[in-house]
C-alpha cells in the first residue's frame, strides 16, 4: 500500500463563518463586518475566522460569536448550516469554510474585531442583493435565511426572536419579519394557540402591544409543529 505523504497535497485552510440573524425595527437583520484587511478590504462580509489548532468547529463558531456579540456560549440558538469549499472561493489559498446559523432576539450592538474596520446589523433584504458581500457570502447568507424561514414552519424556533414572555402579536411579527410577509392576525392566533404544547400561558397580561391588555406566553415543550405553519398560508 502506498504511504501517505502530506507534501503531496496542497495546504487547505479551514474557517468558520456566521450567519447571525436578529430582528431590528421589525425587519430581519444580519450581522456584517466591513473588512479591514485584504482580500476584499472595505467590503462587507459575514463574520468569521480561521480554525485554531486547538479547537473544534463548534468551539470556533462559539468563539467568533462571542467576539462579535459579547454573548456567552449557549445563550443563543446556534446550528451548523453547511460546508462551502469551491476551489477559488478565497483568493489567498484553498479555504473550506463551515458556516453556522445563529438566531437571537435583542442582540447588543456589535463591536468590530481585530481584522474588521466596522461591524453592524444590516437589513437582510439589502445584503441579499448581488455584489453586496465578499467571498461567497451571498450564497451562505441565502442558505442561512432559507434555513431560518423553513425551520420556523415546522418548529417553534421563531420564539427565539421574542422575549422570554411574549404576546401572540409579538410572535406573529417575528414570523412576518423572517418570512417577509403579512399574516392575518386572527388566523395566526388560532393556529399557534391551537397547537398543543407550542405556547404556555404565563397567567400574566401586558399592554405593551397597545390597545387592551394581551396574554403573555412562553415557549412550550413542543418540538415539531404538525401541521406546520406555512408561509404562503396567511
Amino acid at each position: 500500500m502506498p504511504s501517505y505523504r502530506p507534501g503531496d497535497y496542497p495546504a487547505v485552510g479551514v474557517t468558520v463563518d456566521l450567519v447571525v440573524l436578529t430582528i431590528r425595527s421589525g425587519a430581519l437583520a444580519v450581522l456584517t463586518i466591513r473588512r479591514g484587511e485584504a482580500p476584499f478590504r472595505g467590503r462587507w462580509a459575514l463574520p468569521g475566522g480561521f480554525l485554531r489548532p486547538d479547537e473544534d468547529l463548534q468551539a470556533a463558531a462559539q468563539r467568533e460569536l462571542a467576539e462579535e456579540t459579547s454573548l456567552p456560549a449557549g445563550s443563543v440558538h446556534v446550528e451548523q448550516l453547511g460546508t462551502y469549499g469551491a476551489p477559488r472561493r478565497d483568493p489567498r489559498m484553498r479555504v473550506v469554510t463551515v458556516a453556522y446559523l445563529a438566531l437571537a432576539a435583542d442582540l447588543p450592538e456589535p463591536a468590530a474585531g481585530t481584522d474588521a474596520a466596522e461591524a453592524r446589523f444590516a437589513d437582510v433584504a439589502d445584503m441579499l442583493r448581488p455584489g453586496r458581500l465578499a467571498f461567497d457570502h451571498h450564497r451562505i447568507l441565502t442558505d442561512g435565511v432559507e434555513r431560518a424561514r423553513s425551520k420556523i414552519e415546522y418548529t417553534p424556533l421563531a420564539t427565539v426572536f421574542c422575549p422570554d414572555q411574549f404576546t401572540v402579536a409579538e410572535l406573529r411579527r417575528a414570523y412576518e419579519a423572517v418570512w417577509g410577509v403579512d399574516l392575518d392576525p386572527r388566523n395566526f392566533h388560532r393556529k399557534v394557540t391551537g397547537a398543543t404544547g407550542f405556547l404556555v400561558e404565563t397567567g400574566e397580561m401586558t399592554g405593551r402591544d397597545g390597545g387592551r391588555p394581551a396574554r403573555l406566553y412562553r415557549r412550550g415543550p413542543l418540538e415539531i409543529l404538525m401541521p406546520p405553519l406555512l408561509r404562503g398560508a396567511g
